[in-house]
């Protein structure tokens, strides 16, 4: 296995394939779940931006979208469980393969579509994600762009323009403040929602000053999620050294074998508390903590 600078193994290969058959596959071995526990959060969170807007059907940006997973969890009466059995159930490869996964998909995004579900437009560096999950019907629009490294352009800049709430499970220590201010910035002051899951090992700090800068408020879940165990002990060692290294007690949580994520939730200040903090548990002004978090590879 080859493992990052922060010690997480490196999975780039599996957001590059044609169709999402090893992402599920790789994923499901180590119980990967953020998404689906993301799920109820990011409903509740429409449903207040619904509520405070009287915007029926907001337009949701998914940083690091990949395949179109946290876009089929919103918008289709499905589990991520049943994800994972969906795309083990598929045989052969190349073009065949991704022609039949692509005609399921589609059904399901048919059949199994939620009436409230929001628009979701996509934003990811991997070409062959964006393109098959534009395609299987799960992403309304798609941005294909790394803000990390280049300004978006005018096409670029108007589909983020149109973001109303801005999500992420996981992204966060590959994108930076630099991506998250782009996106602001292609907003034209409209100041989008947001809700990022971050895992532990990724401070942030810069995210959310850069946040405070532009006017949000920004508060945390005073509880820890899981994102999926570790792929190996070696994993785990050297993750724990990088939470050692920013003062992060992983007691009963990373060194019990999972990688652990938090929850910010930013918006505007006007009525931001009553907003954020009511979604099942105790939240907390943002502050920032010591350390700095790496660019980070996904998984």
């Amino acid at each position: 296995m080859d493992f990052d600078t922060t010690g997480k193994v490196c999975l780039d290969h599996i957001y590059t394939a044609p169709d999402p058959c090893e992402y599920y596959s790789t994923l499901g071995r180590l119980d990967y779940c953020i998404p689906q526990l993301a799920k109820p959060y990011f409903e509740t969170l429409l449903d207040r931006y619904r509520h405070s807007t009287g915007t029926p059907s907001p337009m949701v940006l998914d940083i690091g979208c990949s395949y179109g997973v946290n876009a089929a969890l919103l918008k289709l009466d499905l589990s991520l469980e049943e994800l994972y059995e969906h795309y083990s159930t598929v045989t052969g490869a190349g073009g065949p393969r991704r022609n039949e996964l692509l005609d399921r998909d589609r059904a399901l995004a048919r059949t199994r579509r939620v009436p409230t579900g929001p628009r979701v437009v996509g934003l990811d560096s991997s070409a062959p994600a964006l393109s098959y999950a534009a395609a299987a019907g799960f992403l309304d629009g798609i941005v294909h762009a790394d803000l990390e490294a280049h300004d978006p352009s005018p096409a670029q800049r108007t589909a983020l323009s149109t973001a109303e709430i801005v999500i992420s499970t996981g992204c966060v220590g590959y994108v930076t403040d630099q991506t998250i201010t782009r996106i602001i910035d292609a907003t034209d002051g409209r100041m989008p929602w947001m809700a990022h899951f971050v895992l532990r090992m990724f401070p942030f700090d810069a995210i959310g000053e850069s946040l405070a800068d532009r006017g949000y408020e920004t508060v945390r879940l005073e509880r820890l999620f899981r994102q999926r165990r570790f792929a190996s002990p070696e994993e785990q060692s050297l993750v724990l050294d990088t939470l050692s290294d920013i003062g992060v007690d992983p007691t009963g949580t990373e060194d019990s074998g999972w990688l652990h994520a938090e929850l910010f939730l930013s918006r505007p200040p006007v009525g931001a508390s009553r907003h954020l903090a009511d979604l099942g548990a105790t939240a907390t002004p943002f502050r920032v903590r010591s350390g700095s978090g790496a660019g980070s590879p996904r998984g």
